[in-house]
């Protein structure tokens, strides 16, 4: 080929600029090149596709759609060639050669806006994928021919830097083949383990056969294009395990196929059991989203809202702009429609659950209700929607069994005008806890907390159908004064006790007052009026550890014998023992809310009334 016959064209200047910029700032992800370049050929051939259908005049109408990669380990080059629609000299020129100023000059004006690190995957947005390719090669070498019967065959040539030279080919077969040498530091890509390592990753679910030399690498069916009636549960269930890397079954699926203001294909997979560390773990991975079978991403912030994050699945929509950023995902308005379109069908299915399968939705809800009711707090047009999907156990059920709200509304006496709740890091605990006693005696069911992450959602609630969720560990629950009050206490004894309470303890407690909600039990700790209800301290302290909890008021049980016997010591003159069985039933109280900071002096004093005890 003669001097003459190859032309010399000048990258204009903003593509100079945009070039600098992928060469030299765009390489946290080098590997990005190979999904651009299996994406633009996906493109090509879909093109081929399409053109073919109008088209009886084309380049060797019968050959397969592919995809073929060539490696040469020992000289690290590379070549990817598809037999697609091909490009013609004006496309090498206005394709390759320059971009929509419009375009390159947002690409540009994007990543100046981004702060640190810029993003690979804006390349793709903005129609400059082909251009990640200079990351990892130092010059690219295109040979095409346009798909038309008697077209010509042209070369293009550049180092990504100035300028690009065309001139024709002897090439004779359809498409278009790119080719390459690695930079040293990355000739690893020259390895083939390496390039099916990244296929697997990115292009897996592209609609055509992808070859490295005669073996096809893109062996997983996209179920999600197929119609759901054609997908056995079989394949479902080895595409799950392809998807999330989980060898159960999962405990159900979704199979979406939605037409209108979104379009979009999903399937979607509720796993059978919880990641080891389920908040970490499923903030790393979400829905696998793809366009046009091309991946986009695992690990997006915005496909889903966070209390969700436990479904596995894949989205795939046209509707995406290619390799969208997580900064661009914020803003897109198919992408919000998508999210809302997921969420709704996603707790319709929770619903249907809760109403016609309660041991699948209360297994679902053993494993992932920590993350799911955390949309209380930050999923507002849902909330009420989630709330109705809240489960608890209560003292009035059986162990295991859960109620909703509604079911315990449904159960409430008709004089009761609150929800009653009582929290603690386990039933053992709360179970036996004193603020339960009026409650048992009289038959009021009370909700059981135990959950850690109530503490940051309960509080969020607030209400519900019209009545105030109330913790029992409050001083101004609605409680009738004991009628079966049987103390021979005269009011000027009760005086002269509680008296005596208040100055032994001093500012620690807030007051003392007699109890109505103790039967069993000689003294309790309730939270003040003023007081922040337990839930909001508890959730304050693990946000601060600095965080002071409010005074509590101690509540004393005037029917019990303890207390009874306590006035007569008092009256004998015995101050002594008085003053350290007050002690010694505060800080009791204070080990049953879990707020004893000094367990020593309570362990000796313990001590000696267990030697008095047991004098001889």
């Amino acid at each position: 080929m003669s001097n003459q016959s190859v032309e010399k064209y000048e990258f204009k200047a903003d593509m100079k600029q945009l070039l600098h910029i992928i060469v030299h700032s765009l390489y946290t992800h080098p590997e990005i090149f190979l999904r651009e370049l299996i994406s633009n050929a996906s493109d090509a051939l879909n093109k081929l596709r399409i053109f073919r259908l109008t088209n009886s005049d084309i380049i060797s109408p019968e050959e397969e759609l592919k995809i073929t990669i060539q490696l040469d380990k020992e000289n690290s080059t590379f070549s990817i060639e598809d037999t697609g629609i091909g490009m013609t000299k004006d496309d090498l020129i206005y394709q390759l050669g320059t971009i929509a100023s419009s375009g390159t000059l947002n690409f540009i004006q994007k990543l100046k806006e981004q702060k640190g690190q810029p993003d690979v995957n804006l390349i793709g947005q903005f129609g400059v994928g082909f251009y990640s390719v200079f990351m990892v090669t130092d010059e690219v070498t295109i040979e095409t021919l346009y798909a038309e019967s008697g077209s010509t065959a042209w070369k293009w040539v550049s180092n990504g830097t100035e300028d690009f030279l065309i001139s024709p080919s002897d090439r004779n077969k359809r498409g278009t083949k790119i080719s390459f040498k690695f930079k040293e530091e990355y000739k690893e890509f020259a390895e083939e383990w390496k390039i099916k390592e990244i296929l697997n990753k990115y292009s897996n679910f592209v609609d055509f056969p992808i070859y490295i030399g005669n073996e096809r690498v893109n062996k997983v069916e996209a179920l999600w294009h197929k119609k759901k009636e054609e997908v056995s549960d079989e394949e479902l269930f080895e595409f799950y395990k392809f998807i999330a890397g989980d060898y159960q079954q999962p405990l159900g699926h979704l199979f979406l196929n939605i037409e209108g203001n979104v379009n979009f294909k999903a399937i979607l997979f509720i796993p059978q059991t919880p990641p080891n560390t389920l908040f970490g773990d499923l903030r790393d991975k979400t829905l696998h989203l793809y366009s046009n079978k091309v991946f986009i991403r695992d690990d997006d912030k915005d496909i889903l809202p966070e209390y969700l994050r436990f479904v596995k699945g894949v989205v795939d929509s046209e509707d995406i702009p290619l390799n969208v950023s997580r900064e661009v995902a914020q803003s897109s308005p198919a992408m919000a429609k998508i999210r809302n379109v997921l969420t709704t069908r996603i707790l319709n299915l929770l619903e249907e659950w809760a109403q016609n399968d309660k041991e699948k939705y209360y297994k679902f809800y053993k494993n992932f209700g920590s993350i799911f009711k955390t949309g209380i707090n930050t999923d507002f047009s849902n909330k009420n929607r989630i709330i109705e999907l809240l489960r608890f156990e209560t003292s009035s059920l059986p162990r295991g069994e859960m109620t909703s709200l509604k079911e315990y509304v449904s159960r409430m006496k008709p004089d009761q005008t609150e929800i009653y709740y009582i929290s603690g890091p386990h039933l053992d605990i709360v179970e036996k806890n004193p603020n339960l006693e009026y409650f048992k005696k009289n038959n009021i069911e009370v909700l059981f907390l135990t959950d850690t992450i109530d503490i940051f959602t309960i509080p969020y609630v607030r209400e519900y159908e019209g009545k105030a969720l109330k913790s029992i560990e409050k001083a101004d629950i609605k409680i009738e004064s004991n009628s079966n009050d049987e103390t021979k206490i005269s009011q000027e004894q009760k005086d002269k006790l509680i008296a005596k309470f208040k100055q032994v303890l001093g500012d620690k407690v807030e007051n003392v007052v007699p109890s109505s909600r103790l039967v069993d039990s000689p003294v309790t700790l309730v939270v003040g009026e003023q007081g922040l209800d337990p839930q909001l301290e508890k959730m304050m302290q693990v946000l601060d550890k600095d965080f002071t909890v409010s005074k509590r008021i101690l509540e004393i049980n005037l029917s019990h014998p303890i207390i009874n016997n306590l006035l007569r010591k008092l009256e004998n003159g015995n101050e002594a023992l008085v003053n350290d069985a007050i002690h010694q039933l505060y800080e009791g109280a204070l080990l049953i809310e879990g707020y004893m900071k000094n367990p020593v002096d309570f362990v000796k004093r313990m001590n000696r009334f267990i030697e008095e005890a047991t004098k001889i």
